[in-house]
């Protein structure tokens, strides 16, 4: 009797979840790295599990992600985001990383009137 092999279906940041092996020594994040993780961002892998798989430190992501390390590389992950996934850049926002305060801005107390 042969057996039939299935066609497992795996999401498209699956390539991202490979974890480097535990002996490998902790490197410096390369311009290819700064590419992968923007294209990783763009596809929605958690920031746990590229920590995890670059060994880095997660503000080393937002270095990248701001651009203040890699300049230009958000611009270059989007040429080969479209190169390897052609279609799907309409469903990606690719512009640039929006920091978000927890703090208040001086703006909104004047929403509240003083009685």
């Amino acid at each position: 009797m042969a057996r039939r092999s299935r066609s497992v279906s795996r999401p498209i940041g699956h390539a991202f979840l490979t974890a480097p092996s535990p002996a490998a020594p902790r490197r410096p994040l390369t311009a290819e790295d700064a590419v992968n993780i923007w294209i990783a961002r763009w596809i929605r892998v958690q920031v746990k599990e590229l920590v995890r798989r670059y060994d880095c430190d997660p503000r080393r992501l937002y270095e990248i992600w701001e651009e203040t390390h890699f300049i230009g590389s958000r611009a270059k992950a989007l040429d080969v985001f479209r190169a390897r996934y052609p279609g799907l850049d309409d469903r990606i926002d690719p512009g640039p990383h929006r920091r978000i305060s927890a703090k208040p801005g001086p703006e909104q107390m004047s929403l509240f009137s003083e009685s």
